[in-house]
């Protein structure tokens, strides 16, 4: 069975996954935040992959991708970092970026790769659903990659119907139709927007991301979803001059 369904039989709620950028804050340090994050009792890790030109994402993530960038950082560099990640990982790990730097890698090599060292998923804003389904359902499959799909404000009870019949494992709740950041607390609106999906029985678990930054914000999405994201306010944290061990045992904390 993949980590991400394990993860959700045996979880129901308060599921915590962390996102960070691969060669963030500095090359090499892939492995260490992994295994600090699963030791402080987090329950998925979503790692970015680098990319130019990161559209979905704010400011804090757009300047660690082009820090990681400058300094070598690479999807192939990436995966040979973390071909004995499984020696001492357990939980879920999925790799979050852009299909074009997929596309350049080789989709079926990406594939190939991605589960010789053990990840489980991947996120990708810009696969669209039909291309998803008609070009690369099965390969994901025969890899035992499970893609994870979006969904916003405002996409259409159509369209989300659409997402949760191609979902294997959970959909992603983006909070807002902005960027990725951290927000203080979630409003009225963005609330009534988490009730309505939540209303909507989905037969496969949500998960909130963008905007999700503390206890606060963890907890108000986790309310009406089976978790939350925690990725901008994460990275951000984690910059400058490091200790990475104290850093993260700390952030954690906060959150529970």
């Amino acid at each position: 069975m993949n980590r991400i369904n394990k993860l959700f039989e045996t979880k129901k709620d308060n599921i915590l996954s962390i996102y960070f950028t691969a060669g963030h804050p500095a090359p090499e340090t892939a492995s260490t935040i992994i295994e600090l994050l699963q030791d402080n009792g987090v329950d998925m890790i979503e790692i970015g992959i680098p990319f130019s030109d990161p559209l979905a994402d704010g400011p804090v993530i757009q300047q660690s991708s082009q820090q990681a960038l400058a300094d070598g950082m690479s999807l192939k560099k990436l995966l040979h970092e973390l071909k004995t990640i499984r020696k001492n990982v357990q939980i879920p790990l999925l790799l979050m970026g852009y299909f074009n730097t997929i596309m350049h890698f080789g989709v079926e090599s990406f594939c190939k790769q991605a589960n010789a060292v053990g990840i489980d998923g991947v996120i990708l804003p810009d696969l669209p659903l039909e291309v998803y389904k008609e070009q690369y359902k099965d390969m994901f499959k025969q890899y035992n990659i499970i893609p994870v799909f979006l969904i916003t404000p405002s996409t259409p009870d159509e369209r989300i119907r659409e997402t949760e019949a191609l979902s294997e494992g959970f959909i992603y709740m983006v909070s807002t139709s902005s960027t990725t950041g951290a927000k203080q607390g979630f409003s009225n609106e963005n609330m009534s927007y988490f009730k309505r999906i939540n209303d909507m029985n989905l037969k496969v678990p949500v998960i909130t991301g963008f905007g999700i930054s503390n206890k606060t914000t963890f907890e108000q999405a986790c309310e009406y979803s089976a978790g939350a994201i925690i990725g901008s306010a994460f990275v951000k944290d984690i910059s400058g001059e490091w200790e990475l061990e104290n850093k993260i045992e700390e952030f954690i904390a906060k959150l529970k």
